[in-house]
């Protein structure tokens, strides 16, 4: 894995949101015990309100598997907010945040999307090839920032020595091109297929699926960022907290296990 070629110091920019405290077990425990009633809430309004008038193929299946997969995700939730639990399974404490995060900013808004095209009047083949394309446009966005990623590791942008705000001005500047251009292209496709669909506009599901859009897109663009992360919590022990809640030093060698 290209990953395992780099150093500790590799990853040092990474670091600021953990030394921050914002990233700290304690504050995660806080957020995914807060991310329990948002999933409940959002899932809800997403699939039983916006999704009551839908035409989108499945959608009680869709429903369904969305509900259960929330469910597993609040019940982890629930355990890793205990701090007897997170602060032996630190690592796995970051995995569910991930995925809770993902859930509520990223699976559920793209769902918003789907039901507003869902209640125009455009056939089922419509509805699906507008489904596929635009889960084929995130998956591009997806490669895209993770090879982009790539490549800022490999160069040292991310060591020791560099701000992250630098980074983000000098590097990312540049390479975020690709990623607006896509996620670009989905949206505009989106407000095209709405646009010629429907006999008056609704500006309010318009906004809704607009919205829901660039969420979505929004957090596959920094799914790569919290999956790195993510394995260096697992491989370095400056990546995690002591019994005390402070960070580990740089240098304090790799985790094991």
């Amino acid at each position: 894995m290209f990953l395992d070629k780099l150093k500790e110091e590799d990853f040092y920019v990474l670091r600021g949101a953990l030394e921050s405290g914002r990233q700290s077990p304690n504050n995660f425990g806080g957020m995914i015990t807060l991310g329990i009633f948002l999933q409940v809430l959002m899932v809800s309004i997403t699939h039983i309100v916006l999704g009551y008038e839908s035409q989108l193929p499945n959608k009680t299946t869709i429903f369904l598997i969305h509900s259960i997969f929330t469910i597993a995700i609040i019940i982890l939730s629930a355990i890793f907010a205990i701090p007897s639990v997170y602060k032996k399974r630190e690592v796995s404490q970051y995995l569910v945040s991930i995925v809770v995060s993902q859930n509520i900013f990223g699976i559920t808004p793209y769902f918003w999307t789907l039901h507003t095209i869902g209640r125009t009047d455009a056939t089922i083949a419509s509805l699906i090839f507008a489904t596929i394309l635009t889960l084929i446009l995130g998956l591009l966005v997806f490669i895209v920032t993770c090879i982009r990623f790539n490549l800022l590791l490999k160069q040292g942008k991310y060591r020791k020595g560099r701000s992250k705000g630098q980074t983000r001005q000098k590097f990312e500047a540049k390479s975020f091109l690709p990623h607006a251009v896509i996620g670009g292209l989905g949206i505009f496709y989106f407000i095209q297929f709405f646009v010629s669909h429907v006999s008056r506009i609704e500006i309010n599901f318009l906004m809704f699926g607009i919205i829901g859009m660039l969420l979505f897109y929004g957090m596959i663009f920094v799914l790569p960022e919290q999956l790195v992360i993510l394995y260096c919590k697992k491989r370095f022990k400056s990546f995690n907290f002591n019994k005390e809640g402070n960070i580990h030093p740089m240098g304090s060698g790799e985790k094991v296990g």
